[in-house]
């Protein structure tokens, strides 16, 4: 059993070497290979760009099989968003998926009437400030006093009130970050 163990961590090595060996030579030229200053320019998106070019470089865009031009924002930058979770602020909220682009809020009663609830549903179509950009659906809650409750989709002005508020939200947001939005001036060096 020992001599069995032995030559399968021997394999082990040796299998793990020539992996090793054969991603470093890959590199072109062994795994070190000194560039010529004068061929080679100081500008580094010059460089990243030649290097794309000749298929030196590794895009994460063509690992994933994705050429399109996905335009992808952090939430705290996404208006709509912000806006979004600033005007729900009040609700608890059940499921925020920034990446899946959809909020929605736990059951709210507001005390009024103890055997009604509401649940409200954002989803985002788009990252633009549009009204056509996002949509908003409320669910209510009605429960007996057996506890038997029925759940249904409502058509109700809160719709569209949130659909205003939210935009209206959006666009100060966008204002306020394009005039805080740092402005560099690009230095030409020669």
């Amino acid at each position: 059993m020992n001599i069995l163990n032995f030559f399968h961590k021997k394999a082990l090595a040796l299998l793990t070497s020539a992996i090793l060996l054969a991603f470093l030579n890959s590199c072109g030229g062994g795994w070190w290979a000194p560039a010529d200053a004068r061929k080679i320019s100081p500008n580094s998106k010059e460089r990243v760009k030649k290097n794309l070019e000749e298929g030196k470089g590794l895009s994460l865009k063509k690992m994933m099989g994705n050429e399109g031009g996905t335009n992808y924002q952090f939430a705290s930058s996404n208006p709509m968003w912000r806006a979004t979770l600033d005007i729900l602020d009040f609700l608890p909220l059940a499921n925020v998926d920034y990446s899946g682009g959809i909020i929605t809020t736990d059951w709210y009663n507001e005390g009024t009437s103890l055997d009604e609830s509401i649940k409200i549903t954002v989803r985002f179509l788009t990252n633009e400030i549009r009204s056509d950009g996002i949509r908003i659906v409320v669910h209510k809650k009605r429960c007996s006093v057996q506890q038997n409750c029925s759940v249904q989709k409502i058509s109700s002005s809160l719709e569209q009130e949130l659909q205003v508020a939210i935009l209206k939200k959006a666009v100060i947001f966008e204002k306020e970050y394009n005039k805080n939005k740092p402005k560099y001036k690009r230095k030409n060096i020669d």
